[in-house]
C-alpha cells in the first residue's frame, strides 16, 4: 500500500493540548473506575478453589465468604466502575476537542496505562477462560492430546476454576498457544495465582503490539493515528476483555495487526510469519491470509498474479503450521476442534436471535424447531463466506484493509454466537481505516455500552451458600449498569450528544474517502 500523509495541520508544541479541555480529568475518572473494578473483583471475580493464599486474605474473606453485604458491595463497585470507565473514555474523546495532533499521543497512552494498571492485579473478570488455559497446560504437561482429551482428564480439574461446560471438549486453540499454556504451567506448576499473572503478562504483550501498530496502520490510510489509538486501546471493552478477562485474543490480534502492517509495507514474508503465529493462537485470523496475499501481489496485479500469490501465501502459512504440528505431534488436530465454540448461540446475535424465533415458531407448529434453527445458522455462515469472497475479489487495492475489516465483520456478526471480545477483534481494523464521527462512531459507542452492561451482569462468582444468590447479584449489576448506560445515552448533558448529534464532516485527521 502507498502511505498517505495524515490530514492534520501542523501545530507548535503544546498548542493542541492547550486547546483540549483538561483531558487529565477524564483520565483520573477512568482510573477511579478501574480501581472500583479492581476492588469489585475481590468479591465477585473468579477465584480458584486452589488459591489458598487469596482465600485466606481478610479483605477477600469479608467480600466473598463472611457476609452477603461484602458481595453486594463488590457488585456495586464492579458495575459502577465499569460504566464510569465507559463515560471516562467518551469524555476523553470529547475533551480532546478535535486536538488529535502529535501532542495528544502521550495523553492517550496515559489513559491506557492508568486505566489498565488496576486491572493487571484484579481477579479474572467477565470470563473463566484463563482457568481453562491452566487446565489445558496441565493436559499438555501430562502428555495428553488436547485436541482429543478435554481437561476433565486432569485430576481435580474443578479445583482450578475451569468451566465444567468445556471440560470434555477439545481445545479450539492453535499449536502456538498450546506451547504457551504448557510453558506457563511448567514455570508455575499449575499454581493458579502465578499462572494468571503470567497469562496476563502475555495478554499485555498483545496489548502493547496493538498500541504500537494501530497508529502505524492508521497513518497508512491518512487516518489520525492518535484518534485511532483512543478508539482502540483506550476503549474500555478492549481493556476489560484483554486485561481484566485475560483473553488470549489480545496476543492473537496484536500479532495479526503487526503482520498486516508488515505486509502493507512491502514485507510480506515477515507479515505472513506473524499472522501465522496469530493463527497458532486462535485460527480465526486465518481470514487475514487472502488479504495478505493481495497486498503481496501489489496494486494492479493481474488475476493470474493474484492467484499465484494467494497460493504462495497459503502454502507458506500452512507449511509453517504443518511444521508446528510435526513438532508437537498433534498435526492439524485444531481443525476438528474449531466447531467447539461455534456449537452454541446467543440471543443478541442477529443470526442466533433469528434461529431462536424459527425454533420457537417451528415447535409451536409441531415442526422440528431446532433443526430449522440449525438451518438458519448455516445460512448465516454461508452468507458470511459469500461476503468474504466478495471482499477478496471486488474492491480497490487502497481499501484492502477496510475490505478485510468488512470480511472479518461478516464472519463475526453473521455467527449465531457473538462474544464481546469478538467485537474487539474488529475495532482496530475499522479504526485504522477510518471511523467517521457520525453513525459509525455512534454505533461503536452503543456496542461498547451494550457489551459492558452485558459483561458486568453476566459472569459473577457468588459464594453459593449465601442467601444473596447469583441471580440477585446479576439483577443488581444489570440494573446499575443499564441505568448508568441509559443515563449516558439520554440524560448526561455531556455524553448524550454523542448518541444524538448528527455530524456530516469527517472527524479531524480523517479523509473523506474513508
Amino acid at each position: 500500500m502507498t502511505a498517505q500523509v495524515p490530514a492534520t495541520e501542523p501545530s507548535s508544541p503544546g498548542t493542541e493540548i492547550a486547546k483540549a479541555d483538561r483531558p487529565n480529568i477524564a483520565i483520573l475518572q477512568g482510573f477511579i473506575g478501574s480501581l472500583l473494578i479492581l476492588f469489585g473483583s475481590f468479591g465477585v471475580g473468579w477465584l480458584s478453589l486452589a488459591s489458598a493464599n487469596l482465600r485466606s486474605n481478610p479483605l477477600i474473606i469479608w467480600m466473598r465468604f463472611d457476609q452477603p453485604i461484602g458481595a453486594v458491595a463488590a457488585v456495586l463497585m464492579l458495575a459502577t466502575g465499569g460504566m464510569l470507565l465507559v463515560r471516562s473514555w467518551l469524555r476523553l474523546g470529547q475533551r480532546m476537542k478535535g486536538c488529535w495532533g502529535p501532542e495528544s499521543r502521550p495523553v492517550v497512552l496515559s489513559a491506557v496505562i492508568a486505566w489498565s494498571a488496576p486491572m493487571c492485579i484484579a481477579l479474572p473478570l467477565f470470563s473463566r477462560d484463563v482457568f481453562a488455559y491452566i487446565a489445558q497446560g496441565l493436559v499438555m504437561v501430562s502428555g495428553l492430546n488436547p485436541y482429543k482429551d478435554g481437561y476433565s482428564q486432569i485430576s481435580n480439574y474443578l479445583q482450578l476454576g475451569a468451566d465444567d461446560l468445556w471440560a470434555q471438549s477439545p481445545t479450539p486453540y492453535g499449536p502456538v498457544f498450546l506451547w504457551i499454556e504448557e510453558l506457563v504451567v511448567r514455570i508455575t506448576g499449575g499454581q493458579p495465582e502465578f499462572s494468571i499473572l503470567l497469562f496476563r503478562l502475555i495478554a499485555l504483550l498483545g496489548v502493547a503490539l496493538c498500541v504500537y501498530y494501530v497508529p502505524k496502520l492508521a497513518e497508512l490510510h491518512g487516518i489520525n493515528p492518535n484518534r485511532a489509538l483512543w478508539l482502540t486501546a483506550a476503549n474500555p471493552l478492549f481493556l476489560v476483555n484483554f486485561i481484566a478477562a485475560v483473553h488470549n485474543d489480545a496476543l492473537m490480534i496484536g500479532l495479526a495487526l503487526a503482520g498486516l502492517y508488515l505486509a502493507a509495507t512491502n514485507r510480506a514474508l515477515a507479515g505472513i510469519l506473524l499472522v501465522t503465529l496469530s493463527i497458532g493462537i486462535k485460527p480465526i485470523t486465518i481470514i487475514f491470509l487472502p488479504f495478505i496475499g493481495l497486498l503481496w501481489a501489489g496494486k494492479n496485479a493481474s488475476w493470474r498474479r493474484k492467484f499465484v500469490y494467494w497460493f504462495m501465501t497459503a502454502a507458506i502459512s500452512l507449511g509453517l503450521l504443518w511444521i508446528m504440528g510435526l513438532i508437537n505431534g498433534f498435526g492439524f488436530g485444531w481443525v476438528g476442534a474449531l466447531s467447539t465454540p461455534g456449537s452454541v448461540w446467543i440471543w443478541y446475535a442477529p443470526v442466533g436471535f433469528a434461529g431462536m424465533l424459527v425454533a420457537t415458531l417451528g415447535n409451536a407448529l409441531g415442526l422440528p424447531g431446532w433443526t430449522l434453527a440449525d438451518i438458519v445458522h448455516t445460512i448465516g455462515r454461508v452468507a458470511s463466506v459469500g461476503i468474504v469472497l466478495w471482499q477478496m475479489f471486488v474492491g480497490q487495492h487502497s481499501r484492502m484493509i477496510r475490505r478485510l475489516a468488512l470480511a472479518f465483520a461478516a464472519i463475526v456478526m453473521l455467527a449465531p454466537m457473538i462474544q464481546s471480545w469478538y467485537v474487539v477483534w474488529l475495532i482496530p481494523l475499522f479504526a485504522v481505516t477510518g471511523l467517521r464521527d457520525d453513525w459509525q462512531a455512534k454505533t461503536l459507542y452503543l456496542f461498547v455500552s451494550f457489551f459492558m452492561v452485558y459483561a458486568i451482569s453476566d459472569q459473577l462468582d457468588i459464594w453459593p451458600y449465601f442467601e444473596f444468590s447469583l441471580s440477585a447479584a446479576r439483577q443488581i449489576a444489570a440494573v446499575i449498569a443499564l441505568g448508568f448506560a441509559l443515563y449516558l445515552i439520554f440524560l448526561d448533558p455531556k455524553t448524550k450528544v454523542l448518541f444524538r448529534k448528527k455530524l456530516t464532516e469527517p472527524a479531524p485527521g480523517e479523509l473523506r474517502t474513508h
